[in-house]
């Protein structure tokens, strides 16, 4: 089975925030998720971001890919770095 980490969209109508969450990559945007690893709300200034480090890096290090959006905030994290620490 493919997962990824992804963003799931919550939140009002022009007003959304996002759950970090690891699914299925065959699964809608919204649809049925495996595990939640976090959120973030980019309506706060600075942004809001909180994720749990040590559940990414063991998706991570299981081989979920995560998106693109996923990714720059999990640099952003340091989680990044420490998942290529990992693996040397």
């Amino acid at each position: 089975m493919a997962t990824r980490i992804r963003l799931k969209r919550m939140g009002a109508k022009k007003n959304p925030f996002y759950r970090v969450v690891v699914a299925d990559a065959r699964s809608p945007r919204d649809g049925r998720f495996i595990e939640e690893i976090g959120y973030y709300d980019p309506s706060t200034d600075p942004a809001t971001v909180k994720i749990d480090e040590e559940k990414a890096l063991k998706w991570l290090s299981s081989g979920a890919k995560p998106s693109d959006t996923t990714k720059s905030l999990f640099q952003k994290q340091g989680i990044m770095a420490k998942f290529a620490e990992s693996r040397k």
